[in-house]
């Protein structure tokens, strides 16, 4: 079964509140077997709408990554985000050798 990432764009515009969220998404993302490979670090926008603020995570599947997004856990840490950014996320399929 291939890995997932779990990709996120953000545009923070309330910090304090987002940083709550990052704390349970920590977690969360974790209990599911996720595994952060990029966290708000440098990154250079070649194309399309800029979002300061760039997350990649790797999942053991599709299936885990979608399965954190709706657990109980991560929703609660979401409703921290939702109001303090402005979010695109997606999770893709890694390409297996």
């Amino acid at each position: 079964m291939p890995t997932a990432l779990w990709i996120a764009h953000v545009h923070v515009t309330d910090a304090v509140a987002y940083a709550e969220y990052a704390k349970g998404a920590t977690v969360a993302i974790a209990d599911h077997g996720g595994v952060f490979l990029a966290r708000g670090g440098r990154y250079v926008q070649l194309e399309g709408n800029d979002r300061p603020r760039n997350v990649v995570a790797r999942f053991p599947s599709l299936e885990k990554a979608v399965e954190c997004y709706h657990s109980a856990a991560y929703q609660a840490a979401l409703a921290h985000a939702k109001g303090a950014s402005v979010r695109d996320l997606m999770v893709v399929e890694e390409v297996g050798d």
